[in-house]
Formats: C-alpha cells, sequence, structure tokens
C-alpha cells in the first residue's frame, strides 16, 4: 500500500523545498504504481522488471559489505526512522557514505521532525521527507541553526579546532593592563 500521507509531507532535497516524485510503499505485496516507487528492501533485491524502484531500509539493518555493494546501483536510498527518537537510521547513514562512498540520494522517511534536519544532513542525508505536520519554513531555519560544528561529520570532514589551526586563526591574547 502506498504511503497515503506522501504527497502531503513536507520535503527538502539538497536544503531546497522540492516535489517528491518517488511513490513509498510500505508493504512487500502492494500494487506499485506507475511511477517512481520506493519498497522495502527486500521487494527492491527482486529487481521487478520495467519498474524504478528504490530501496527503504529499516532503522536496524544491518549493513554489510555485500549489502552496500549491491546498494551502490541504487538510485536512493531511504532509511525509516520509525520514531524520531530511534537513531540507528543515522548511522546507516554514516556507514553508507563514509565506509562504503555511497553518493546517490540518501533519504530521511518516516517520524522525521524538524529538529532533527541539522543533524540529518550532518551524518549524509541529502533529502528529508518530513512528518506531515512538521512545517518546510521551519526545517529550512533549522538547517542554518548552527554556523559552525566542533566534531567532524560527512558534510565536514576534520573539526573545528584542526580549520582554526588550518586557517591560522589564534585565540585572542589577554590583554595586559
Amino acid at each position: 500500500m502506498p504511503d497515503q500521507n506522501a504527497a502531503t509531507r513536507p520535503f527538502i532535497r539538497d536544503g531546497q523545498p522540492a516535489e517528491d516524485r518517488w511513490v513509498l510503499i510500505r508493504e512487500d505485496e502492494a500494487v506499485l504504481p506507475d511511477a517512481p516507487a520506493i519498497v522495502p528492501l527486500a521487494r527492491w533485491q527482486a529487481r521487478e522488471e520495467g519498474r524504478v524502484l528504490a530501496p527503504w531500509l529499516a532503522s536496524g539493518t544491518e549493513l554489510t559489505s555485500e549489502l552496500a555493494a549491491e546498494l551502490a546501483e541504487a538510485p536512493l536510498i531511504a532509511i525509516d526512522f520509525p520514531k524520531f527518537t530511534d537513531g540507528r537510521g543515522y548511522s546507516v547513514a554514516r556507514l553508507l557514505r563514509e565506509r562504503y562512498g555511497y553518493t546517490g540520494e540518501v533519504r530521511a522517511i518516516g517520524d522525521v521532525l524538524v529538529d532533527q534536519v541539522f543533524f540529518l544532513t550532518r551524518c549524509g542525508f541529502d533529502a528529508l521527507s518530513l512528518r506531515e505536520d512538521q512545517w518546510v519554513e521551519d526545517a529550512l531555519h533549522a538547517l542554518n541553526t548552527f554556523s559552525r560544528a566542533y566534531q567532524p561529520a560527512v558534510d565536514v570532514d576534520e573539526p573545528l579546532f584542526r580549520q582554526r589551526m588550518r586557517d591560522g586563526v589564534k585565540r585572542a591574547e589577554p590583554a595586559l593592563v
């Protein structure tokens, strides 16, 4: 069955509001629409002929080298957040980007809140399908909540102290009176 709320969900791609042309299918047995569809991993692995499909991964998916090699062919990979408190999807995205070098779209789906968008993008998500009660304007504002981050991540692979050392930024010396 297609996700009935997918069309009404605020959607952001590459930091901008966007139109989502993909239909999210939650069950393996659902009839597929003519549009490109995001389907459960097992259904995507079946490779239905003549269909444009992409997989969605459960937050607890164990990302092995073999699975990552198979996913390299996917036009996008969606990672499900069944609850906003389930942070396993952040790790899956970082592994896809950093360990396995996936360069396609990584999309957050499910219980995705405005409060998460900054951290999702730091972990490698470039598309965000927000929960239907969230406001895209608030999410866009939240993407720029912090001007700098201390720790390295997918978006900036160097910690702030090294950036400052490289750029020659020194700490101000205390004034002598």
